[in-house]
């Protein structure tokens, strides 16, 4: 659905575009496809990523076991707040922080000094 979203949304449209687009849309069961098709007349995206448990569609925290289902991959689900199907959004490895630099010695305070003598 992903796919189809980008094609339908695409402003520059390729030679191939319809033709993928048609054969998307044959392997979409109906019912998931007429939600799709509903969001899309009233102007909104069908799909939308669900980034750090947050729906990229309308920015509301989603439940933790829609959350716990999307990461199971057992079904589709959908956002509670704006009805768009939900996916996870794939997340770039994150480099590694460059390691902190040497810490200098502290300064011994006069308090510390005289109670040294």
């Amino acid at each position: 659905m992903i796919e189809l979203q980008t094609l339908e949304c695409n402003e520059v449209a390729s030679p191939d575009a319809e033709k993928r687009i048609a054969s998307l849309r044959a392997t979409i069961p109906q019912p998931f496809l007429a939600h799709y098709d509903r969001l899309m007349s009233k102007g909104k995206k069908g799909v939308a990523a669900l980034h750090n448990q947050v729906c990229t569609g309308c920015h509301m925290r989603v439940p933790l076991a829609t959350y716990v289902d999307l990461v199971a991959d057992t079904d589709v689900r959908l956002c509670d707040n704006c009805g768009r199907y939900l996916y996870l959004q794939e997340v770039p490895a994150a480099t590694p922080a460059p390691a902190p630099a040497p810490k200098k010695a502290a300064k011994a305070s006069r308090r510390q000094l005289v109670h040294a003598a």
